[in-house]
C-alpha cells in the first residue's frame, strides 16, 4: 500500500542513506560461449552487459587470473574495492610487498565496451590465457572470467573430488 519508505540524513550538506534498502550485490552468474574476431574484439554476453549497465559501471578492468589460465573482468567498482583491500594489507615501506602490488596492477588494463557491447582484448592477454577465437564467459560472483572454450570442455575439478571437497568444507557450518 505505502511502498518503500526511505530515510535520509543530511550531514555536511550531502545526502546519505543510513542503511541500504533492497540493494543487491553486483553478481554475475552464467556460462556463455562467444567468438573473438581477428582483432580480439568479443561481444560481452547481453546478460552481463545489462547487469553492468543497471549498476552504472562505466569501465572494466581486465587482468590475467593469478591461479588459472583465464582472464578476469572486474567491473570498475569491484576493481577499486580489490585494490583498496590489497593496498590495506601491504606495507608501502616494504620492498617485496610493493613489488607484489606493482605486479598485480602491472598485469591489469582498463577496458570500455563499445556501443555494440564489445570489448577489445589485446593479443598479449589472449596469449597469456591461451585463448583463440572460441571463448567462454563465466559469471563468478562479482567478476566475469574469460576462458578458452577448449579448457572448459572438461570439468575444472574431478566430480568426485569436487563433491568430497565441498562436503568437507560445508560440514563445518550449521
Amino acid at each position: 500500500m505505502w511502498g518503500k519508505v526511505v530515510y535520509f540524513v543530511i550531514l555536511q550538506r550531502e545526502w546519505f542513506y543510513p542503511f541500504e534498502i533492497d540493494r543487491e550485490m553486483l553478481q554475475f552468474l552464467g556460462n556463455m560461449e562467444a567468438k573473438a574476431d581477428a582483432k580480439g574484439r568479443i561481444f560481452v554476453p547481453a546478460i552481463f552487459r545489462k547487469r553492468l549497465q543497471c549498476e552504472g559501471e562505466e569501465f572494466l578492468v581486465l587482468r590475467k587470473d593469478i591461479f588459472q589460465e583465464c582472464l578476469v573482468l572486474y567491473p570498475g567498482s569491484v576493481w577499486e574495492k580489490e585494490i583498496e583491500t590489497l593496498r590495506s594489507r601491504l606495507n608501502k615501506w616494504n620492498r617485496e610487498q610493493q613489488q607484489i602490488f606493482r605486479q598485480f596492477v602491472l598485469d591489469a588494463e582498463r577496458l570500455e565496451m563499445d556501443t555494440s557491447g564489445r570489448i577489445l582484448i589485446s593479443k598479449r592477454y589472449l596469449q597469456m590465457a591461451s585463448i583463440g577465437s572460441d571463448v567462454r564467459f563465466l559469471g563468478v560472483d562479482e567478476t566475469i572470467e574469460i576462458w578458452s572454450k577448449e579448457k572448459l570442455e572438461q570439468p575444472l575439478v574431478d566430480p568426485g573430488e569436487f563433491s568430497s571437497a565441498l562436503q568437507q568444507l560445508m560440514a563445518h557450518f550449521p
